[in-house]
């Protein structure tokens, strides 16, 4: 009977056990193991002996029995937990409640921002409110310690880290060895208790008892939060647009002053005293005379400046730093053609076969010149970026008023100096040795000197009907060299077969005749049967670089006439030079035996003016304005033809034809007029007739230099350019003694 008692109490204290295991959660369960046994000899709560209970390994032998009860049970729990649990303060609503959406809309806005910030603006004097508030509201910051991989400190902290690891295996299993020996203690206490347990049969019941009222109460369940079943929420969210933005710079307000004055009838009386007297002073000045100069340099120093000189000598300081900002704007402006300008070279010039071509730089233009074609051009010789254009016309149906402008290729926007003139300009030529003295030649027979220091738009000095100007236009003006009484003169050609020296004596401008242009075998009937030899019409000429008396003249007739300063009456020699008018005639600039022409025959030839017949002749289609010898290479010249078309040639490399014909002008009713190339830079710079004028860059191909042998150095010079010409005349002189050879 105590036998069956104490089963009867076992499986009592494991259905209790497996019930409660059941109910409470995985860490309380860890936390209900069965207390501790205790040992003999201890007396329990009903005054008998404790019995230890039963073991685990006794209790599974009843464990099928409660199988069925088990089942059932956990049945049940899976139901309860299906049902939905309604929170007690849960709101009771209505369908429609329910089915109604609220709408959360998150901004970006500071609430606690300030939103009436003014400030003082300058501009309107007014306090102004700040329309832009910044909205950005720090909540945490914290500043980071990272440390490259690569570094010193990176390299140290992942030694640190990887030997940490390796240590961790070892202590781990220490600890593991451990917990075995404690386990298999206690088992093997387990047993002797089961051992002894089944000695005693006496007094289970009573030992049941007390664990029962032993086992400590289960804990607490968490009471888990139920969420809202009912918030749906639509999330969205929307990027916040960047505020316009105006930024401004804030200056110090400029300093007023306040002036008045009383006009009164006398001192209207002085101002206009002193105007009529400041008048006298410059006319005074234009008189060389030293003694007069001197008293107004002492009236000057006594005499305080007035208003309008202060003013003027304002402006004067504020136009040099304006000049050299609009220089730098448009240099900004143009960087893509100064980069081009200073550095491009054209690579593909090695895969052309000794062909060339013409780079685009600047175009120069002025809104007054549109309708006037470009009739001369000329460079300065002591600033190499500047040079003038004359604009006229060559339509003598259309003849109006002209202008001298001045560009600059570091302002291609706009020109540095502009006269107007009443006839149109038809020539122009610069000073060598006073480069702000400019020659210039008008449709209506006038000559006129310029002086670029003085402010005036007028010419300093010109000529007139009664000094002895032309009665045709004059097609070209040359400066000389100064007289026997250093006296500045210039020649002159023009339509009516003379060839004037005038000469700047006493502020006037004094005519002589050196030559006149007759024709041989042509003579006309004049009245009471007098014989009126006819005159030739000169277009142009050019001096001899070495021989100062030498020089040539073209005429409209096609021929080129050698003529000296000493001779007024005969020529040198006469070449029949071209069917048609000859529109250019110039020296070359190395050899003093060659010259090349142009004529509106459509040919370019070159002469050796020991020979009457030309030694080079090349047709270029279509009637040539001008021609042009490059600066750097005794054989390379540069041709212009009205069909629009730019043509360059280099003997040295090809007799026959040019390396570069390039059309520079599109358009079909505009022509090309003349060109001109740059003393310096590798240039050149071509007038149409619609007032443009365009600059373009010789390619790598049309600037070759002489290349030098092996161990021996590139030899340079006149003498070297020279020999080259020479070189080719030759071939050209002796073709019988060449072949031979």
């Amino acid at each position: 009977m105590e036998r069956e008692g104490r089963k009867e109490g076992g499986r009592a204290d494991a259905g209790r056990l497996l019930r409660r295991r059941r109910t409470l959660p995985p860490a309380a369960t860890a936390a209900s193991s069965p207390p501790p046994l205790a040992a003999e000899g201890q007396s329990g709560p009903s005054g008998g002996k404790a019995v230890q209970p039963r073991p685990a390994k006794a209790l599974s032998k009843k464990r099928d029995e409660d199988v069925s009860t088990e089942a059932g049970e956990g049945a049940d729990e899976c139901v309860a937990a299906k049902t939905l649990v309604k929170p007690p303060d849960q709101l009771e609503l209505t369908e429609a409640e329910l089915k109604e959406e609220f709408t959360r809309i998150l901004t970006a806005n500071n609430p606690h921002a300030p939103q009436n910030i003014v400030r003082y603006s300058f501009k309107k004097r007014a306090y102004k409110p700040v329309s832009y508030v910044d909205q950005m509201a720090i909540h945490f910051s914290l500043n980071g310690n990272m440390i490259p991989k690569d570094s010193d400190e990176g390299r140290r902290q992942s030694i640190r880290l990887s030997i940490a690891a390796e240590k961790a295996p070892v202590e781990t299993s220490a600890v593991t060895s451990e917990e075995a020996e404690i386990k298999d203690e206690e088992s093997t206490g387990d047993t002797q208790a089961a051992e002894e347990e089944e000695a005693e049969g006496s007094g289970t019941a009573e030992a049941a008892e007390a664990a029962e009222v032993e086992e400590p109460p289960p804990p607490r369940v968490k009471e888990q939060k139920l969420a809202n079943q009912f918030n749906f929420i639509e999330r969205a969210s929307r990027t916040l647009n960047n505020p316009m933005r105006e930024r401004a710079c804030q200056s110090e307000p400029t300093p007023c002053k306040d002036f008045s004055a009383t006009a009164n009838q006398w001192k209207i009386y002085d101002a206009y005293v002193e105007e009529l007297q400041k008048m006298e002073r410059s006319k005074e000045k234009e008189k060389p005379k030293a003694q007069i100069a001197r008293k107004e340099e002492e009236k000057k120093k006594g005499r305080k400046l007035t208003s309008l000189e202060l003013q003027s000598d304002d402006i004067t300081k504020i136009s040099k730093a304006a000049k050299i900002m609009e220089r730098m704007v448009n240099q900004n402006t143009f960087d893509d053609i100064a980069q081009d300008f200073k550095y491009f070279e054209d690579a593909s010039d090695e895969y052309r076969d000794q062909q060339g071509t013409l780079l685009p730089l600047w175009k120069f233009q002025y809104d007054k010149t549109k309708r006037l074609a470009v009739t001369a051009i000329s460079w300065n010789p002591k600033y190499k970026d500047l040079f003038a254009v004359g604009y006229g016309s060559y339509d003598f149906m259309k003849q109006g008023q002209g202008m001298l402008v001045l560009y600059t290729m570091k302002n291609p926007s706009f020109p540095e100096y502009v006269f107007s003139s009443e006839s149109g300009i038809m020539c122009l030529d610069f000073h060598n040795d006073h480069p702000y003295l400019m020659a210039v030649g008008f449709y209506d027979g006038n000559v006129a000197i310029y002086n670029l220091k003085k402010a005036t738009s007028q010419p300093s000095y010109k000529s007139s009907a009664k000094s002895g100007k032309h009665t045709e236009p004059v097609w070209q003006v040359k400066w000389q060299k100064d007289d026997m009484d250093n006296n500045l003169n210039f020649f002159s050609v023009s339509s009516d077969g003379r060839i004037v020296s005038w000469t700047l004596v006493k502020n006037e401008l004094v005519h002589t005749d050196v030559i006149k242009l007759s024709v041989e075998g042509t003579t006309m009937q004049g009245p009471e049967g007098l014989q009126l030899q006819t005159l030739g019409c000169g277009t142009s000429f050019d001096f001899h670089k070495k021989i100062d008396y030498l020089f040539l003249v073209g005429t409209e007739e096609g021929k080129i006439y050698k003529c000296s300063k000493c001779y007024s009456s005969q020529f040198l020699d006469v070449f029949e030079a071209h069917h048609m008018a000859v529109d250019s005639v110039s020296w070359n600039p190395y050899h003093l035996k060659v010259f090349i022409s142009c004529s509106s025959d459509w040919t370019v030839k070159i002469w050796d003016h020991t020979i009457k017949t030309p030694m080079f002749i090349y047709d270029l289609n279509s009637a040539v304005a001008d021609v042009a010898w490059s600066p750097y290479s005794s054989t390379v010249f540069a041709a212009v033809t009205t069909d629009g078309k730019a043509h360059v040639f280099d003997l040295s490399i090809n007799k026959y034809e040019a390396l570069c014909t390039q059309l520079v002008v599109a358009k079909k009713k505009n022509k090309i007029t003349h060109v001109q190339f740059n003393p310096v830079y590798p240039v050149v710079i071509i007038g149409d007739e619609r007032g443009h004028v365009t600059s373009l860059k010789l390619s790598p191909n049309l600037r070759k230099m002489p290349k030098a042998k092996k161990g021996q150095e590139v030899k340079k010079g006149p003498e070297v350019e020279t020999a080259k010409l020479d070189k080719l005349l030759n071939l050209v002189r002796e073709p019988e003694s060449n072949g031979g050879k």
